[in-house]
């Protein structure tokens, strides 16, 4: 946990935002995977974590706007519990760690509320994304669960939002820790990476650096030879001559920060020319949109500067034609970067995902509905403290192709001719972590190998290896 001030304050800047009512905050539960006791791994939500920094099951919290009341709710543990478990701090002792003073069982979470509903008290929630916390929801409130979504508070999201959206100092700290163990996760990967292994043997080795850092991962690892599938989850391929290999995976602190980063490696030392030619494209996307970051421009703008990049470089290959202007206008160039420039990032790896990207990324903006620049998750004015991911890439996704060629979508654009000819080609992505500064960027964290010349000498430095096997 942070220091005991920093969640006092946090607390303090939300209460000055906020009118009047009650805030409710649900923690997250323990999960069962197959039966009660076998448990998927906990984690606590970063809104609760962000206000109050308890990172354990069963808990919930109250700040009473009129009365000036902070109060978490939890119970005990039996003694039948610490058998198994140890022996644990009281809640209170727990709670003080966030100045907190004040704290009941759980039980009493419902008096509380209904005593407030009763005196027409305004009760003001965040919208769940647990089914447990629906129902939790639905049992204090008595809201419909299929109405909760819609009864969530608006100007309880974008005070959430507005404020964690800024990082402190104490959080780029944070996630800059994550951010190295997660570059130490790529160059254990890229090192290992050769013909013969297996996808779930990378999974598992850059799974391994982020656990024996103390943490977890962020995300579920993206490890394939098939990297035009954007979030590809199987690790069952082996790896061939010839294949590229991208690797998606961020490491997670123990106080829940994430890093985010991708790499694409040869699964040979080196890049075949067709593979340079395609790699140099979105690596020079990636180049100039770093090169655009800083407070007050648009991400849009960004996103739309390295989807001209891709589409000049496209066309210079011979698989676009025309006008680029027009043909990024159109949407054309989706067809090989169908999705977004980057993300916001922080106790989340697509941080508060949860309260609803048209609020994070957008400012309550709506978004654009075409195809790819409807899956750019930030588009609004960048600050300082954002922390954000740069991603653009270049996909071959065959089922797109033969849908886009048979509706002979934007054939004044595209060269299907040509683009049949990589129909197996596969997908690239870089991804680097960044913080907006006062008159510019910061990249968080360790370098990680981008260049095709530093791709390729990262691969075949020797592996790492423990000091007792020296």
């Amino acid at each position: 946990m942070f220091d005991a001030h920093i969640y006092k304050e946090r607390r303090y800047k939300l209460k000055r935002r906020m009118q009047s009512g009650l805030l409710l905050f649900l923690g997250n539960d323990e999960s069962p995977m197959n039966y009660p006791d076998n448990t998927y791994h906990f984690r606590q939500d970063s809104t609760f974590l962000y206000y109050f920094g308890l990172n354990f099951p069963g808990l919930a919290a109250v700040i009473d706007l009129d009365e000036d009341r902070e109060i978490v709710f939890g119970n005990d543990l039996t003694v039948d519990e610490i058998v198994w478990m140890g022996t644990q701090p009281t809640l209170k002792e727990r709670a003080s760690r966030s100045a907190i003073t004040e704290t009941y069982p759980l039980v009493e979470l419902r008096s509380m509320i209904e005593k407030a509903t009763a005196r027409g008290r305004s009760i003001l929630f965040l919208p769940p994304y647990r089914h447990q916390n629906v129902l939790r929801l639905h049992w204090l409130l008595d809201i419909a669960p299929g109405d909760i979504a819609s009864e969530a508070s608006i100007d309880f999201i974008r005070a959430v939002v507005d404020q964690r959206n800024v990082k402190g100092p104490e959080e780029i700290v944070e996630i800059e820790s994550a951010v190295n163990i997660t570059v130490d996760m790529h160059m254990a990967a890229m090192r290992m990476i050769k013909p013969g292994i297996t996808e779930a043997q990378v999974a598992a080795s850059v799974t391994e650096v982020a656990l024996a850092a103390g943490g977890n991962v962020s995300f579920p690892v993206i490890a394939t030879i098939n990297g035009q599938t954007l979030h590809n989850h199987f690790h069952g391929n082996t790896l061939k001559p010839g294949d590229l290999f991208l690797l998606d995976a961020g490491a997670e602190t123990p106080m829940g920060y994430a890093g985010d980063m991708s790499s694409t490696v040869p699964v040979n030392n080196s890049f075949t020319e067709r593979q340079k030619e395609i790699y140099t494209i979105a690596y020079s996307a990636h180049t100039e949109a770093v090169k655009l970051l800083k407070p007050g421009r648009k991400f849009r703008e960004i996103h739309l500067a390295a989807c001209r990049v891709i589409a000049q470089g496209m066309k210079d290959l011979g698989f676009m034609t025309g006008d680029v202007d027009e043909a990024v206008s159109a949407g054309a160039h989706a067809l090989f970067f169908p999705c977004g420039l980057g993300h916001m990032m922080g106790l989340d790896v697509h941080d508060m995902e949860d309260l609803g990207e048209v609020y994070v990324g957008y400012d309550g903006q709506p978004k654009s509905t075409q195809f790819g620049l409807k899956s750019l998750r930030l588009a609004r004015e960048l600050e300082p403290g954002f922390v954000l991911t740069i991603e653009p890439g270049i996909y071959f996704i065959p089922e797109l192709i033969d849908l886009w060629k048979r509706e002979k979508r934007f054939t004044q654009f595209i060269n299907y001719d040509k683009v049949e000819t990589y129909k197996n080609f596969g997908g690239i992505r870089n991804e680097e972590d960044f913080v907006i500064t006062a008159d510019g960027y910061r990249l968080l964290g360790k370098p990680l190998p981008k260049s095709i010349q530093e791709v390729e000498a990262a691969k075949t430095r020797p592996l790492l290896h423990h000091p007792e096997e020296e």
